[in-house]
């Protein structure tokens, strides 16, 4: 998926964790399928998980991350009514793997890219409880910084005009591209930054019976635009339960729309980027654009 990804095999990881966490050798290591773009994914016996960054990097600025997600695991464990990874270890390079890793608990269910839970009204209720929940934690003063989804939509325009070019074969771009001229002025007003999970796809949304099992990826837990977590109406449901989670949340009009602006900015990198190296990645772009084009149809 990236230039110079690293490789990581299930017998690194095993001389890696009996060097550096010997407790664990003999527990058995299993690489995961995964459709995300950060890590490779193993897990270890029946309770935890390594994750292994893909791209190079300057060890440090990698070990700054992982605290980073750490701290974002230990701040949203327990605070939702659903399971989350919480942080166990981090781990150094060595053993033929270059950057520090870390270890998480291991948090049961299927992604939902594999188990679709678009037609669940259950799952969008329990979506808008974990959406609220999120929400309820205090920012302790913090506010969004940065340049990425969560702070001004104009701020990525450049980026959604590339995406536009490079998807001719994809979609028809002139209808995009006037949707998005109105999306991107969408006025966010004084609304206060609230805690968002930043990244609700449905790589990292665990499903168990049509009901949310769990949460994956809480790296990105941070203050933002109180829109950024309605990226999850468009990326995982269809029109029936994505108006329960509209009317569960009491999100007002102006707040909903830029939901489906950010939903929007993330679906059209998605379509394209990923088109040959994450082909699910790239259909769920597919898929939440044609949901958001239905919607404005209407």
């Amino acid at each position: 998926m990236h230039d110079n990804q690293l490789t990581v095999t299930a017998e690194t990881v095993r001389a890696l964790i009996a060097e550096q966490f010997p407790q664990w050798r003999d527990l058995p290591v299993t690489g995961l399928r995964s459709q995300g773009t950060v890590n490779a994914i193993f897990r270890i016996g029946d309770g935890l998980t390594a994750r292994f960054p893909l791209q190079p990097g300057d060890p440090g600025a990698v070990r700054r991350d992982l605290v980073a997600e750490a701290t974002a695991g230990r701040e949203l464990a327990s605070r939702t009514r659903f399971p989350t990874p919480e942080p166990v270890a981090i781990g150094e390079p060595g053993a033929g793997y270059p950057l520090p890793w870390s270890v998480q608990t291991w948090v049961p269910g299927v992604i939902a890219t594999d188990d679709d839970p678009g037609d669940s009204v259950p799952f969008a209720r329990d979506l808008a409880r974990f959406i609220t929940d999120v929400r309820a934690i205090d920012t302790g003063g913090r506010r969004f910084t940065g340049g990425g989804r969560g702070g001004v939509l104009r701020g990525h325009d450049e980026w959604v005009q590339t995406c536009l070019d490079r998807s001719e074969q994809l979609f028809d771009v002139p209808r995009l591209r006037r949707l998005w001229e109105r999306l991107r002025d969408l006025p966010r007003g004084d609304t206060p930054d609230v805690m968002n999970h930043s990244d609700l796809i449905p790589g990292n949304v665990l499903v168990s019976g049509g009901r949310l099992a769990g949460v994956l990826d809480v790296g990105d837990l941070r203050p933002a635009d109180p829109a950024l977590d309605l990226v999850g109406a468009w990326h995982l449901l269809e029109a029936g339960p994505r108006a329960v989670l509209r009317e569960e949340l009491g999100d007002d009009a102006a707040t909903w729309e830029r939901g489906m602006a950010w939903a929007f900015q993330q679906a059209i990198g998605a379509a394209w980027y990923y088109v040959d190296s994450n082909p699910a990645m790239s259909l769920m772009g597919r898929r939440t654009l044609a949901r958001i084009l239905a919607a404005e149809a209407r």
